[in-house]
């Protein structure tokens, strides 16, 4: 079964721990061919089954890549006889697909279909940008022989939308190493001394890292000295502005701290530490970060804007990330009271065991070979 799979747009973390995840875990079918076109800095796994395709030329910038595809990457499926054509980054931009091959898509970017986001998104080239990716992965969803979305949120937000004829829903899986809940872990040199509370993300308009340093800013003063507060995720100059001067004024330099990004194999180890471990988005598709808090066994405390309440469920204590008292109400009771600590951990540990790569793999190959079988 030869299957091409298009994730040249694949650049960050989230779109590349997915490829990594379900390549690692392959079904047990000798005659798979998988030619895969990816980012250099995607690592494949040894497989004799997997190949790596090289572009004629750079695809980095957005338009070099659409014009591949739409120009190249025809002549490649007729070439290799696919039988699948899989876009995981929700975008199929060929219009001709050769007779025989399959096509399949995600959706994964949640932020062209939700207003509250696009709102604070200013006007210029990105609010373009999201306006015609609505239009253009509607379009593919629509088209497509399969389309796999990873949350039933976004599968309804899309089916009121558009008729999608082969939606499924496969939610992430957990990394194992992220699973530390019964493990003891040595504590990283670069986290501070001390008790903290963690917020693992990017920075952006809504992930609300101001609304989470208010909150913590208005905690009283026996514990705001006694926890710091840790964002960590790549930075926005604008955004981290508007936090430091937030912590200056307040006299908290010291406890609100801007980590910054860290590496990858370093987070697991940051969740099992914390105290608790927050997440406050108010745009996701699949909350990935929320997951793999989970997996510490450490108390979580979350958004409260769909879909975190389809993962966390009642395992994790909620807020409206738009409003500093909520946050501040939820790390109080959960600061105050340790009987309610201990038990979101423990439904943390439950809950993570909900979410596999292993089985979130086997079953989105058993829906992508399923359409040669059909």
């Amino acid at each position: 079964m030869k299957i091409v799979i298009n994730a040249l747009s694949a650049r960050l973390g989230g779109g590349q721990t997915y490829l990594k995840n379900l390549l690692a875990h392959l079904p047990e079918q000798p005659d798979l061919d998988i030619l895969i076109y990816a980012p250099a800095s995607l690592r494949l796994p040894e497989d004799r089954r997997i190949r790596r395709g090289i572009t004629i030329w750079p695809t980095e910038n957005p338009v070099l890549r659409t014009l591949w595809e739409k120009v190249v990457l025809p002549r490649v499926l007729a070439k290799e006889s696919a039988q699948i054509l899989f876009c995981p980054g929700g975008v199929i931009a060929l219009k001709n697909v050769p007779s025989g091959c399959k096509t399949v898509t995600m959706f994964r970017n949640m932020i062209p279909f939700d207003p509250a986001a696009l709102a604070r998104i200013p006007l210029g080239l990105q609010k373009v940008r999201n306006f015609i990716l609505k239009r253009v992965m509607l379009r593919s969803m629509a088209d497509a022989g399969l389309t796999i979305f990873i949350s039933d949120h976004a599968r309804r937000t899309i089916e009121a939308l558009t008729r999608v004829g082969n939606p499924v829903t496969i939610p992430h899986g957990i990394n194992e190493a992220f699973r530390t809940h019964a493990q003891t872990l040595q504590r990283p040199a670069w986290l501070p001394t001390g008790e903290y509370l963690l917020y693992v993300s990017r920075f952006d308009v809504y992930k609300h890292q101001f609304e989470v340093a208010s909150a913590f800013a208005a905690l009283p003063s026996d514990l705001a000295s006694r926890y710091k507060l840790l964002l960590v995720g790549e930075t926005d100059e604008v955004l981290v502005r508007k936090v430091t001067e937030l912590a200056r004024n307040k006299g908290l330099e010291e406890q609100i701290l801007v980590v910054g990004p860290v590496a990858y194999a370093d987070l697991p180890a940051a969740y099992h530490h914390a105290t608790v471990n927050l997440f406050a988005s108010s745009c996701e598709n699949c909350p990935n970060i929320l997951l793999e808090a989970l997996g510490a066994g450490r108390p979580v405390l979350s958004s409260d804007v769909m879909p975190m309440p389809e993962f966390g469920v009642d395992a994790v204590g909620y807020f409206s990330p738009t409003d500093p008292k909520s946050i501040c109400d939820a790390l109080l009771r959960v600061l105050r009271d340790e009987s309610h600590r201990n038990e979101l951990a423990a439904a943390a540990a439950r809950r993570s065991a909900d979410f596999d790569w292993a089985k979130t793999s086997r079953t989105t190959w058993q829906h992508i070979t399923g359409l040669v079988t059909q």
